[in-house]
């Protein structure tokens, strides 16, 4: 095999995530040439509604999985926590780079911190999870939808459309953003626990492609492909969507795996949180532990009620 095609959304941080794959598997294997196929993807078309009113993130992968089938793509680079929890027959996640800072950052141009924001600051978040979790701990707070690519975003909140924004640090610090902004805080998980998969990118193949499985072995990290299957089992587990408001994150010191979760409702109203470790050698079945001790304590059912809460206010006229 002489060429790989990768296929990308075109947004920014989706390209440097691609070339970042691409200059790898060039390094590691001279004789190949990685090519692009650049897409946009439908969630970044869509940008006047909510992510969870129009499907979640599962609107940032579809194209290129279908460029997959379609023979159009060898491999597809995802953020991984873009990923659905369920796969397309016929695709698999064959690789999963080192997980790099799993921080949401806060971002201001007037406000030097989170806990600085006046009563009634507007902040800006795509995301329920993030929603949820600012308004459980602020609920004096103003959250409003903010779409857009990271630039986009920037923009919105220069012009002062917001008090502050909350974004994931990884994308801002790839593409070298953060320099502009005045005021700055990564959240600790105390404020803010991740999503499944955040701050590592997915490696997608077509699961009859043994060439392409063992070149792209290279790419991935076995702590965070052990790390993401606990998380995304949990996830698959409760049938929560990309875009429920649903946190999860694993962490692993020695020999240590442990598990922490929070499911709501997006204003912050009802929280269930829960924590659980094991050791490595017996930690596989975490998140299935996890999630059946979490809807055997009513997890379900918040996350059928969150769905409706969801934008309700806001939905049918929003355009930010």
């Amino acid at each position: 095999m002489n060429k790989i095609t990768i296929a990308t959304r075109a947004s920014d941080l989706a390209l440097w995530q691609a070339y970042h794959v691409r200059d790898r598997i060039e390094t590691a294997f001279p004789h190949i040439t990685v090519e692009l196929n650049k897409i946009t993807s439908n969630g970044d078309k869509v940008l006047d509604k909510p992510l969870a009113l129009i499907g979640g993130k599962g609107h940032f992968t579809k194209e290129l999985e279908d460029e997959m089938l379609a023979g159009n793509a060898d491999i597809a680079v995802h953020s991984l926590k873009d990923v659905p929890s369920y796969m397309p027959e016929g695709l698999e996640l064959a690789a999963i780079t080192e997980r790099q800072d799993q921080s949401d950052v806060f971002l201001s141009h007037q406000y030097p911190s989170f806990h600085a924001l006046p009563k009634g600051a507007v902040v800006g978040t795509t995301s329920l999870r993030r929603r949820m979790q600012l308004l459980s701990v602020r609920p004096d707070l103003k959250v409003k939808d903010l779409r857009g690519n990271v630039n986009t975003r920037l923009r919105k909140l220069a012009e002062g459309q917001y008090d502050a924004i909350i974004l994931a640090y990884i994308g801002l610090s790839r593409l070298d953003l953060l320099k502009d902004i005045p005021f700055t805080e990564k959240l600790p998980l105390s404020i803010m626990i991740p999503p499944m998969g955040q701050a590592a990118l997915g490696i997608q193949i077509k699961s009859d492609n043994e060439e392409v499985r063992e070149i792209v072995k290279i790419l991935n990290d076995e702590d965070t492909f052990l790390a993401s299957k606990i998380e995304r089992d949990f996830i698959g587990a409760i049938g929560a969507g990309c875009s429920a408001p649903v946190a999860v994150n694993v962490t692993m010191e020695g020999e240590l795996v442990t598990i922490k979760s929070m499911i709501g409702y997006p204003d912050g109203s009802k929280i269930l949180e829960e924590k659980i470790g094991a050791s490595r050698s017996s930690c596989q079945s975490l998140g299935l532990l996890l999630s059946k001790i979490m809807i055997d304590k009513g997890a379900i059912k918040i996350l059928n009620k969150a769905e409706k809460m969801a934008f309700k206010e806001d939905a049918p006229t929003e355009r930010i």
